[in-house]
């Protein structure tokens, strides 16, 4: 796992050249739209409702004793929910929205890194790669929103709290690579072949998706270009994981 964490992460490092050595930014340029402006308009939203969130939370507390520490508490764990959910909202639309134009993407790094032909696996269609991001975040965001309302209520408990935020980080992060990871595994499984697959190399996702919740707290580049470089990054590791598990990439 920790092996494959790290994996995932060092496949960063080379993604800038090879995305200028296979001619791929023009693949970026809708992808990188829809990212800017979906953040503008989730942020701008929750930013608004942040205040209301921590003082719906504070009334919870009925008792004088305490009142000002735990509206503090409140407060602080508002402006965390509005956090969370709407990097989970932001990551799963653009992943979603942006499947069709990250396919190609991928299929052109699978070739690259195979030295097969593109078009040598199966084919799909702009709206099914369409539906099958939209399927697949789905999936992911009602799986992430369930895991996360519990996780942030452990933010009420000392010490507690702590391993609750590294648990919080790491499984956005499993999500978010996740579906990096589809993109190139679309072709060569259905969605529940592909589910398994990432479970089992669940180490390569959360090292992708370490660095792409990273790359959203850079402002304004970093969520321009989060979603090139973690394509890129996912797409090569995912290429590798096919091989070492014996799936012939050109499989249908």
């Amino acid at each position: 796992m920790i092996k494959n964490i790290i994996s995932g992460i060092k496949a960063y490092f080379g993604a800038f050249s090879l995305i200028s050595k296979l001619k791929l930014w023009k693949y970026f340029a809708i992808p990188m739209l829809i990212s800017f402006i979906t953040f503008i308009a989730i942020f701008s939203s929750a930013y608004c409702l942040s205040d209301n969130i921590g003082g719906f939370i504070s009334r919870i507390w009925i008792w004088e004793w305490g009142k000002d520490t735990f509206s503090s508490i409140s407060n602080f764990v508002g402006g965390l929910i509005v956090l969370v959910i709407g990097l989970i909202l932001f990551k799963h639309i653009i992943m979603a929205l942006s499947a069709p134009f990250m396919s190609p993407v991928s299929e052109k790094i699978e070739a690259h890194y195979t030295d097969q032909p593109a078009h040598s696996h199966r084919d799909t269609t702009f709206m099914q790669q369409l539906w099958r991001g939209i399927r697949i975040n789905g999936r992911n965001l009602l799986m992430e929103l369930l895991l996360t309302i519990p996780i942030l209520l452990l933010k009420f408990i000392p010490v507690v709290n702590i391993f609750s935020t590294i648990l919080l980080f790491l499984m956005q992060a499993y999500y978010a690579g996740f579906g990096n990871m589809d993109y190139t595994l679309e072709r060569h499984f259905q969605y529940k072949e592909s589910v398994q697959f990432v479970r089992k190399n669940r180490g390569l996702a959360i090292g992708n998706g370490i660095v792409f919740i990273l790359c959203l707290l850079i402002p304004v580049v970093g969520v321009i270009l989060v979603l090139p470089l973690s394509v890129t990054a996912a797409s090569t590791r995912t290429v590798e994981a096919l091989q070492l598990n014996n799936k012939p990439v050109n499989a249908t």
